[in-house]
């Protein structure tokens, strides 16, 4: 075989085409292993097309173990799958489609390996290798797709109106690969994508917003928005983040093109964290700024509360993308919520008060909140980005001093509200409310030290104010 196999995959691959052989079939491996391989990358799916049953042969072949893996396999689909020495190993039979304009699920017959080739995305994913006795290892490169991943161009084996319309997701997906594999989009092929962007109106937002989490996820997830807003797909399902682009100017004075700064600070988190949610929080961190767009005469553009804007917006994009509604969402909300917070540090005297309470108010998030932040500071101008980050770093390590001394991060106030009410004899009520809020206060502030007894002398100053009864003994 030209392609470099590890001896387990050699031996897999062998003993499939043993027990084709014997079923009568032809069988191939095709598809991303083989591309991945072509190009050094790592690689655990394995997609084998047989030219018969797929199902039969993937139980035949599961058989011949000693340890049998478990088949799991889909009738209505002719797909079967198990899993081997952690390779994800699947088996279909080669097949030729046709679709039909409202749908993407195509009429499925039985193929030769040739149809089934033809039905692919692209060339890159077209590749074949043999698995039978007479030519093991041969591969079969109908479309020139060896020559693609050479020149580093996502081409489609047949027309590509003919391959967006059949199947629009594949938009989604020529972009995902042109950014994971930093590969470029043939000119004629991304036309096609501008004149069938409508098309993935029939996708559901579950595929689209996976295909989209998957460029989110490269190394530079910039190149993959920037295809898909000049596309114009980007509209089709995620306006609002369209709606950051573009420049105003007012009596000569204009603001940043906010679109693409935002793709650079989710570029610069992307270089620092492989957190998904945290490169979410950097797309969205602007979001809320077209809604709170003025302009003040003498002194330029403004855009007060955009990160409150921002964080109410927030939910309203996880469910209409259809991203998780959990705890992931909320993370997200939180850190567009704060994401201006540790900058402003930069441009006044630095409190202790202040640094308590941004690490009260971020939590456990601090550390995702500063690699945000560091990452909002963008500016062609180097001397100002110079200036900006020398002042940041001032600010981190204030951070860490007070974050040693006064164990703020998820502090919990010495005196909970549970307690107060039992000291006062109290049921849940506003008075409990302004206590917990005086002590919480007045430790952030540095009024008092973060501890009981200091806490507890200042709840019975504040319950005489409010004509409480003396505590309980």
């Amino acid at each position: 075989m030209d392609i470099v196999c590890s001896k387990e995959e050699l031996n897999l691959f062998k003993r499939i085409g043993e027990v084709a052989e014997l079923l009568g079939v032809s069988c191939y491996v095709v598809g991303g292993f083989v591309r991945d391989k072509v190009l050094g990358r790592p690689t655990k799916d394995v997609d084998i097309v047989c030219t018969g049953d797929g199902i039969a042969l993937a139980q035949a072949v599961s058989e011949t173990f000693a340890h049998k893996p478990q088949v799991n396999f889909f009738k209505t689909f002719g797909t079967a799958h198990f899993r081997l020495n952690g390779l994800d190993v699947e088996f279909v039979g080669a097949r030729k489609e046709s679709y039909v304009p409202e749908s993407r699920k195509p009429e499925v017959a039985p193929g030769t390996i040739e149809d089934d080739q033809l039905r692919r995305d692209f060339t890159i994913n077209a590749l074949a290798v043999s698995l039978n006795e007479q030519d093991f290892g041969k591969l079969i490169d109908p479309f020139n797709g060896i020559r693609d991943l050479e020149q580093k161009i996502i081409r489609t084996p047949l027309g590509p109106d003919i391959t967006f319309s059949d199947d629009p997701l594949r938009m989604m997906r020529a972009i995902r690969f042109a950014t994971q594999l930093d590969f470029v989009i043939e000119p004629d092929v991304f036309e096609a994508i501008r004149r069938n962007k409508e098309r993935i109106r029939i996708i559901s937002q579950e595929r689209i917003t996976d295909e989209l989490n998957k460029i989110m996820a490269a190394k530079k997830p910039s190149v993959g928005l920037d295809l898909l807003f000049r596309s114009g797909l980007l509209k089709e399902f995620f306006p609002q983040l369209c709606d950051l682009s573009g420049v105003e100017i007012i009596e000569g004075k204009g603001h940043k093109d906010n679109f693409y700064h935002t793709l650079q600070v989710i570029d610069n988190t992307a270089a620092k964290s492989e957190n998904i949610w945290l490169r979410w929080a950097a797309l969205l961190h602007d979001i809320g700024k077209p809604a709170t767009k003025k302009f003040d005469e003498g002194h330029g553009w403004t855009f007060h509360g955009h990160e409150t804007v921002g964080e109410r917006m927030t939910p309203k994009i996880f469910r209409q993308l259809k991203l998780p509604m959990n705890e992931h969402m909320k993370y997200v909300a939180k850190l567009v919520a704060l994401h201006l917070r540790p900058i402003s540090l930069t441009k006044e005297d630095i409190t202790d008060s202040a640094m308590r309470r941004l690490l009260f108010d971020a939590g456990e998030e601090i550390d995702d909140l500063m690699i945000l932040c560091e990452s909002d500071i963008t500016s062609k101008n180097r001397v100002k980005v110079k200036r900006y980050l020398e002042n940041f770093e001032i600010v981190k390590q204030r951070l860490k001093e007070v974050e040693e001394s006064d164990k703020i991060r998820n502090w919990q106030p010495p005196i909970s509200g549970d307690e107060i009410m039992q000291i006062f004899n109290l049921t849940p009520s506003r008075e409990v409310g302004v206590l917990k809020t005086a002590i919480r206060e007045a430790i952030l502030d540095g009024v008092i030290p973060n501890n009981y007894e200091a806490a507890y002398e200042l709840l019975v100053e504040k319950a005489k104010e409010l004509n409480l009864k003396t505590p309980n003994p």
